[in-house]
């Protein structure tokens, strides 16, 4: 039996401008999903129990792209996640990371990381469209990273980042959210109605990124708390946030916050991401929310657990 870790990404700043060309800022969770594979007559996916069939489909899409890519070794892929999914917490990346490990690594292959970036990047067009990349980047990573997409570009380009300081997050979920890529969508219809405004503000986004990552650099915690919160009012300009998101953002401020913001597709739900000066301080604010939530540190590379 062979297995492979997959981990969750959170991103710090920069989503949604990230597929417009900005800069965004993410790290690699200590959750994730795992796949093990074992020997079998035929190359095959053990579905887990309790998803909605478009999940499903979009899964079973997604096995067989990797499948295809790696040959079909004769094994039975199981999974097995503590990663809460569809909340913008980069589950699908999680996923096709460690299954693209897996069956590349059952087929006799000791793979490159470009190797399982392509085949993570197929599969996550069964679940996107057309993905920025960025997900499957920082999963890959295992760390933090810098990453910038070139529009018209199927690729972007991934820089690993070694903050001198940890990085303290407590992440909330605040509740069951549309499809990312219903939201990626009304979006693009808004930016196709107003192109220049919305260009400004995908801009600013940008340069708000650029900002934290010195941040980071140079061990500056509140400069990057500060950029968090000026991200998610930039956010919340572009339709993405709701009143319970922007309760839960505001929540993790009240409760010692250096910054806080929605993190992923945004919405009517998901996830929100706050910056804090302890571990502790960080738990404590989890409990103190009343919501469903967990915290990760980010300490760059080799960040999330294998």
């Amino acid at each position: 039996m062979t297995s492979a870790f997959g981990p969750g990404k959170v991103i710090l700043l920069g989503e949604h401008a990230v597929v417009y060309g900005a800069q965004a800022i993410a790290g690699a969770l200590e959750r994730g999903v795992t796949a093990e594979a074992v020997p079998a007559p035929r190359c095959r996916l053990q579905v887990p129990q309790g998803i909605s069939a478009l999940v499903r489909k979009q899964l079973r899409c997604a096995f067989d792209a990797a499948a295809e890519a790696t040959g079909r070794p004769p094994v039975e892929v199981r999974l097995t996640s503590d990663l809460p999914i569809s909340m913008g917490l980069g589950s699908s990346a999680a996923l096709s990371v460690a299954v693209s490990r897996v069956l590349a690594e059952a087929s006799g292959e000791r793979p490159s990381r470009r190797r399982l970036g392509d085949i993570a990047h197929a599969m996550e067009r069964c679940f996107h469209g057309t993905p920025s990349g960025l997900d499957h980047a920082c999963s890959l990573s295992a760390g933090l990273i810098s990453y910038r997409k070139a529009p018209g570009r199927e690729h972007g380009s991934a820089t690993l980042l070694s903050p001198s300081v940890p990085l303290e997050l407590a992440i909330l979920l605040v509740g069951a959210r549309r499809p990312a890529r219903t939201t990626i969508a009304e979006l693009r219809v808004r930016k196709e109605r107003w192109p220049e405004r919305y260009a400004r503000i995908f801009r600013e986004i940008g340069r708000i990124s650029a900002e934290g990552r010195e941040a980071i650099e140079e061990g500056m915690l509140e400069g990057l708390g500060d950029a968090m919160n000026v991200n998610h009012g930039l956010l919340s300009a572009l339709g993405l946030s709701s009143s319970a998101l922007d309760a839960a953002v505001h929540g993790l401020r009240q409760a010692g916050a250096l910054g806080a913001k929605l993190t992923g597709a945004g919405g009517d739900g998901g996830a929100v991401v706050g910056l804090f000066s302890s571990r502790k301080q960080a738990e404590r604010a989890v409990v103190r929310s009343g919501l469903p939530g967990f915290t990760s540190t980010l300490t760059g590379r080799e960040a999330a657990r294998r």
